[in-house]
């Protein structure tokens, strides 16, 4: 496989399965702590884990549905499932956790009260920043099978995994959720003013907003329809361009859709192919590229008129792709070929 293309197959299950785990854990324990000690930060954290185990399940869901055949309705299948949920478990993020949690600070602050057993409070988020750490350390390692050389902001700006998007996103909103949750705790038991637990809850609800908005953002743009990462499509480029037959790339569409790519070609063969031989030609270049990048789901390849080989070229206007959706197949690519 090229390297370039796709540095890694991540597996996007086994960090959701982690972070769901942990994070029913984490919840039981906050709640427990918020229950027993009255902290408001405490408390704004249980609703963060609370909402994250919902979320976990919802990512889960989204990949069984993504996974459904394609049907008359849906030709190239249901692999945009996956946005879908992962943009439902933004909102949620947003609302459960954020907003509750800006809430419980406003309550605190109208209906001051003291932390009791600070310690119990304290033993309970470091455990939780402990178990949130690991599920960070498992998305982490989770992404750097797929970001390659990338930066970890280059790979977040142009990754099509939308799950590992909202896990990571989650995890780091915990560990910094929980950050302020300690100092906010351990201000309030210094100081015996409970104002600092409140204002920590109500950051906390803050970190919550603006992490899921900057999640929003992303995954709307995987919503609408986002083409192959910029490597994935220099890759294929230079597959086609290395081809004898191929005197020249018109137009290349890629379409991202959930883990599967869809890739639509416009080229010009080289003149002296008859029909017959064309047909292998298109054959031979739908193979190479499966072969290449296992991802492609769908391959639809154009040929244009061509009237001499590599040397001759010239500049050709590239036409619409036509005949998009394809017959039902037997097999996992399909043709485009002009009549």
């Amino acid at each position: 496989m090229d390297a370039l293309a796709s540095p890694g197959r991540p597996d996007t299950a086994l960090s959701i399965y982690y972070a769901l785990g942990a994070n029913v854990a984490i919840a039981a324990m906050k709640l427990v702590g918020a229950i027993f000690t009255g902290s408001g930060a405490l408390l704004a954290e249980a609703f963060h884990s609370v909402a994250d185990s919902g979320n976990e399940a919802l990512l889960l869901l989204g990949r069984k549905q993504a996974r459904a055949p394609p049907s008359a309705r849906h030709p190239l299948g249901h692999g945009r499932a996956t946005y879908f949920w992962s943009f439902v478990v933004t909102l949620l993020l947003f609302s459960l956790g954020g907003i509750l949690s800006i809430y419980e600070g406003y309550y605190k602050l109208r209906n001051p009260a003291t932390i009791e057993l600070p310690w119990l409070a304290v033993s309970i988020i470091l455990l939780s920043m402990l178990a949130e750490g690991m599920s960070l350390r498992v998305a982490l390692k989770e992404i750097a099978k797929a970001r390659g050389s990338n930066t970890l902001w280059r790979w977040f700006r142009e990754t099509r995994h939308s799950e590992l998007i909202v896990v990571l996103g989650e995890d780091v909103a915990a560990v910094c959720g929980l950050s302020v949750a300690l100092a906010a705790v351990a201000m309030s038991v210094v100081t015996k003013n409970s104002l600092y637990d409140a204002v920590g809850s109500m950051l906390i609800g803050v970190v919550l907003i603006g992490v899921a908005s900057g999640l929003a953002i992303e995954i709307k743009s995987l919503l609408i329809g986002e083409s192959a990462s910029p490597r994935t499509r220099r890759a294929i480029r230079r597959v086609l361009n290395e081809r004898e037959d191929i005197v020249e790339v018109v137009k290349l569409v890629t379409m991202q859709h959930g883990e599967y790519l869809v890739v639509a070609i416009q080229a010009r063969l080289k003149s002296s192919l008859d029909a017959a031989a064309m047909m292998r030609s298109i054959g031979d270049c739908k193979h190479a590229l499966a072969e290449r990048f296992p991802q492609i789901w769908w391959i639809f390849f154009e040929p244009v008129p061509s009237s001499g080989d590599r040397s001759e070229r010239r500049t050709l206007r590239p036409r619409r792709l036509a005949h998009l959706a394809p017959r039902p197949r037997r097999s996992r690519d399909a043709s485009l070929v002009e009549s």
